[in-house]
């Protein structure tokens, strides 16, 4: 849920980066944090065990604008999550999902992956219905076909097929992406912010 600190004028908002284990999550969230001006991010975080981190910073996009009455601008603030993606941390998933206002789903397009897409998609679905107590359908997610300059990954159509079936009617905007060089991270992130800000 949209915090606003009506002192700074901003509108904070949360977008978690959500998928299986070893997808691209963490490039993505370095990728992006490379991206921004000095002036307008935070420094990028790690909490870390032993065998688990999650990643955060925030920004302020200078290309979105502001939002609200002529008389009562707010810039919009975000702070980007990764959560660990391994069964395993299911409840640490949970708990950094609380609060979030969008989410990136971080698919791995290998063939071989795609049992653990399905996996983590459905977790997905049932973490934001039963523990947020929003409507999956209506919940912005954009999906992200990450390493697709890998060899025998599954065509577009096919990850469709799985994670955006066309009879189930989602509709989610998706792109391919190879998120350690940064291709299609920025379309990612672009397209989830309009779609949280559209929501406000």
């Amino acid at each position: 849920m949209a915090l606003i600190n009506v002192a700074t004028r901003e509108i904070h908002c949360k977008v978690v980066y959500y998928g299986p284990g070893m997808g691209g999550k963490t490039s993505n969230l370095q990728y992006i944090h490379t991206q921004v001006p000095k002036e307008a991010k935070g420094d990028l975080l790690s909490i870390a065990t032993e065998t688990e981190r999650t990643l955060f910073f925030d920004f302020l996009p200078l290309d979105l604008g502001t939002v609200g009455p002529k008389d009562r601008k707010f810039q919009v603030r975000f702070h980007l999550y990764t959560v660990p993606g391994q069964v395993l941390y299911e409840r640490t998933r949970t708990a950094v999902l609380n609060g979030a206002d969008g989410v990136v789903f971080v698919a791995d397009s290998q063939k071989h992956k795609m049992e653990e897409n399905l996996k983590s998609l459905r977790e997905l679905a049932n973490n934001i219905t039963k523990n947020l107590g929003k409507n999956f359908r209506d919940f912005p997610i954009v999906l992200q076909y990450n390493k697709r300059d890998l060899k025998n990954v599954a065509t577009v159509e096919e990850m469709d097929r799985y994670l955006n079936p066309p009879t189930v009617n989602l509709g989610w905007q998706r792109y391919g992406a190879v998120a350690y060089t940064g291709e299609g991270v920025l379309d990612t992130l672009k397209a989830i912010s309009k779609l949280v800000i559209s929501k406000l």
